[in-house]
């Protein structure tokens, strides 16, 4: 699942130096535009609209990053609680609207944050760590086990589909990948937190959540908020190219993920359910 070339990618004209040479040459860049998230919900019964999240991120795919970044905020818990999204401004546009059906309460989860917030900062604005755990589905399946060999492919089955990351190496990516190693859909954009969000936002519209018997696969490190977005969908194993931070590993053993990291060259660290891991 990719956006087209041209929504991924700028260019410009640049001047290359090489030691005493240089040369004038086109250079292929990761595009990166702020899209506004506005939401119309319903309070005392009437109709109220008010700007959500303000993000940079990289075109294409906007109707998944707002689903899944409202259902990563657990404001959608499932598909009836959203009535429709729409484009403002015509397309290509960087403001989008959700609308929410009767009975989704926005207001609390308004009154919760401490203002409008950004899709990459991930948790900045809650209250507490605790408040945000109780948000958490039930943890992930028990039962899902995942090979070694599998894990060790990973990289090789997201490279293959980095159309961005191809062109500029400036992309993160998020992959859903099953068991047999098939590859749902991928996603990449300018900022990590975006690109697992268009991830989870296009199994949510699919209605694909939660994801059990799935594993979310990143070009990146793993941090906090990304643990936060995979429990909520329901994931039980987050792997990641790069390393986790401490918060990341703390919170991924407290809610049952697996947490692998520096998945790379035949090789790769568990820093959380290791249970789920077998050598066939």
């Amino acid at each position: 699942m990719l956006p087209a070339k041209d929504s991924l990618v700028r260019h410009f004209s640049v001047k290359r130096i090489h030691g005493a040479e240089s040369e004038r040459i086109t250079d292929t860049v990761a595009a990166e535009e702020p899209l506004e998230i506005r939401v119309r919900y319903w309070f005392k019964d009437a109709h109220v609209a008010e700007s959500f999240a303000v993000t940079m991120r990289t075109p294409g795919h906007d109707r998944e990053l707002a689903a899944g970044l409202l259902f990563s905020e657990n404001i959608l818990r499932n598909r009836e609680d959203l009535a429709e999204i729409h484009s403002l401004g015509g397309e290509p546009s960087n403001e989008i609207l959700i609308e929410l059906t009767k009975g989704v309460d926005f207001e609390g989860w308004r009154i919760a944050r401490n203002g409008i917030m950004s899709s990459s900062c991930g948790i900045c604005g809650k209250r507490s760590r605790d408040s945000l755990a109780q948000q958490l589905p039930p943890r992930p399946n028990d039962d899902f086990a995942i090979s070694c060999k599998l894990i060790e492919l990973l990289p090789a089955l997201l490279a293959s589909q980095q159309v961005g990351f191809g062109q500029t190496g400036a992309l993160h990516a998020a992959a859903l990948v099953d068991l047999e190693g098939g590859v749902a859909a991928v996603f990449e954009d300018i900022g990590r937190h975006n690109a697992l969000d268009k991830l989870i936002g296009w199994a949510f519209l699919n209605g694909l959540t939660p994801l059990t018997g799935r594993v979310v696969f990143m070009s990146s490190r793993s941090s906090f908020e990304l643990i936060q977005k995979t429990a909520m969908a329901g994931a039980p194993v987050l792997a990641t190219v790069s390393g986790p931070s401490s918060l990341a590993i703390e919170a991924a053993r407290e809610h049952g993920i697996t947490l692998i990291g520096f998945v790379r060259e035949g090789r790769f660290n568990v820093y959380s359910g290791e249970r789920r891991i077998h050598s066939e």
